[in-house]
């Protein structure tokens, strides 16, 4: 079984507006609401790939319990923990000439709250895969991931992380089994600017020696590259289309790889998978639809769009 976790989910308010005007009033031309959260979206898009998961995660206040009925509405099946105080955050995510993010900051998670997220992580099996994304409230310690990968450290689960900074850079020496910066991310933990394959390789390469097993960096629209354990480097170019959202394509890429490697365990076709599922939510309003995921997946493998 695939496992997700969101410590800090959101309602995404997405505006669209022809200008920005600060200090008036402004009309917008088109908005949206999505449930949002990295594992939510990894939890979504493995749905509509047909795998199963469970989204675990916190959520609070009458924004809790949108989110949680959005994300059951999708069909992904959740087991959200319920917390007494506060309310889940709102994101609002303003379009315009250039995108503009206000992020809330969510609710306080409190002992017991978090004690029932490890009784439930103390349920998983050898076999099952753990995905831990995203940021966490500023309530919670920051080694909440060290934690939880010390607790499950005695069984084989593989565990996945995206996550930034030192989120990332501090789990590495409980051996992920695969961690996903995108470029920009990757260059934050180096204290570089880093503009070339040779330096995503160099760079990625230095996470494995830290501990990652596999390392996948996202590039938007220039693709991705992907060290695996075994000592392989595959570059992956992005298909072209129009690039409509960019929320959630780095998260939709994570789940088309897992999808794959968990059914097939190629890292290849992974790759490929998670290179059309990333590419089909960017060319779409929302996460993208299996259907749409496929058609660029089959168009990919034609093109052998992998070196």
């Amino acid at each position: 079984m695939i496992y997700t976790v969101t410590f800090n989910p959101a309602l995404d308010y997405v505006v669209r507006l022809e200008e920005l005007q600060n200090g008036a009033i402004n009309r917008t031309k088109k908005e949206a609401v999505f449930y949002g959260g990295k594992g939510i979206n990894v939890s979504i898009i493995l749905k509509n790939l047909g795998v199963k998961s469970i989204a675990l995660g916190f959520v609070a206040g009458f924004t809790g319990k949108a989110i949680e009925d959005g994300v059951n509405q999708t069909g992904v099946e959740t087991d959200f923990i319920h917390l007494n105080a506060g309310m889940s955050r709102i994101n609002v995510k303003i379009k315009a000439e250039e995108e503009t993010e206000i992020n809330g900051q969510g609710p306080d998670i409190d002992d017991d709250a978090l004690s029932q997220m490890f009784d439930k992580l103390s349920r998983l099996q050898d076999g099952d895969c753990l995905v831990l994304a995203g940021t966490i409230p500023a309530a919670l310690p920051s080694d909440i991931y060290e934690k939880i990968m010390e607790e499950l450290s005695d069984r084989k689960i593989d565990i996945v992380v995206d996550a930034a900074k030192d989120l990332l850079f501090n789990v590495l020496g409980y051996h992920p089994f695969l961690i996903k910066p995108n470029h920009y991310e990757l260059g934050e933990l180096f204290g570089v600017t880093i503009t070339s394959d040779e330096e995503i390789e160099f760079y990625a390469g230095k996470l494995q020696e830290l501990g990652a097993r596999n390392v996948l960096v996202s590039m938007a629209e220039a693709g991705s590259l992907f060290l695996s354990e075994n000592g392989d480097v595959y570059r992956m170019e992005a298909p072209k289309g129009e690039v409509i959202n960019s929320v959630g394509a780095g998260d939709s890429m994570l789940a088309g790889f897992i999808a794959s490697y968990c059914e097939e365990h190629s890292y290849i076709d992974a790759l490929q998978l998670g290179t059309a599922a990333g590419s089909a939510t960017a060319f779409s309003e929302d996460l993208a639809s299996g259907e749409k995921i496929r058609r660029i997946y089959h168009d990919i493998k034609e093109r052998k769009g992998c070196k």
